[in-house]
């Protein structure tokens, strides 16, 4: 992983922009509509954006820049950049960003007109209703392992609350009524065909990114591990235990 993508709340947070053109008039646009107070090079700040044509000028500013401890963003200048900004899917509050470190800004773009296309219009108002849920939903389901496993089924493909899917404001309220009381205990036993990530199956992707634990022998690549859910528990062993814990266990084995 070339870069650790980071949210940062810009509002009302001073961020140095340099240059004139539409390359500096795209991000101008793009830090405004976040909330950021756009000002020049001899203001305090903790973020740049150089978009300057000129190699020599935008280089001298970037070292001007960095040697005050700022983080940069040097516009079509990858090498130089401390950050990178992604290309952006806005479903307010739900974000989706899409990077390449640099190397493709088309690509990124590309792909993020894809997600757009497969993302319902109102996907925004389910991540509201979600957010505005986590007391009834802490409620109905105490212990966290059980919320969160309650939770990745309604969400999960043809779920109650599949993301895919086109819901009305009630929806959240309704699966909440009618969720199970507990989480389903289960243990699926998965043969890798390879140390590829790449020749993953798509049903043993999907486990992994639901897997509230995964028990593996020891010659399983970190590439495939990486796969799982950063929260899922980890566990080096020749065979899993029989009481494998609440919620979805997986097995892995080459």
């Amino acid at each position: 992983m070339h870069s650790l993508p980071l949210f940062v709340r810009m509002a009302g947070r001073p961020v140095i922009l340099l240059g004139e053109g539409e390359a500096a008039d795209a991000k101008r646009r793009l830090l405004e509509r976040a909330g950021a107070n756009v000002v020049g090079e001899d203001r305090p700040a903790a973020l740049a954006i150089v978009a300057i044509e000129d190699e020599g000028e935008a280089r001298a500013a970037v070292a001007r820049l960095q040697a005050r401890g700022i983080l940069v963003n040097a516009v079509d200048r990858p090498d130089l950049c401390d950050f990178t900004l992604p290309a952006i899917v806005d479903r307010d509050p739900l974000l989706i960003a899409v990077a390449t470190g640099g190397a493709s800004a088309g690509l990124a773009k590309a792909i993020r007109q894809r997600i757009e296309a497969l993302l319902p219009a109102g996907i925004g108002r389910l991540a509201e209703a979600l957010g505005q849920a986590k007391g009834a939903l802490r409620a109905r389901f105490p212990d966290a392992a059980d919320r969160r496993a309650a939770i990745d089924g309604a969400l999960a493909e043809g779920g109650a609350l599949d993301p895919l899917t086109e819901h009305d404001v009630h929806a959240v309220a309704r699966w909440l009524a009618s969720a199970e009381e507990s989480a389903e205990t289960r243990l699926v036993t998965i043969r890798l065909a390879s140390p590829d990530p790449d020749d993953l199956t798509l049903v043993a992707a999907r486990l992994l990114g639901r897997a509230d634990r995964v028990y593996h022998r020891a010659n399983v690549p970190l590439a495939i591990l990486d796969r799982a859910r950063a929260d899922a528990v980890r566990i080096v062993c020749d065979k899993p235990p029989a009481d494998p814990g609440m919620g979805l266990s997986l097995d892995l084995s080459l």
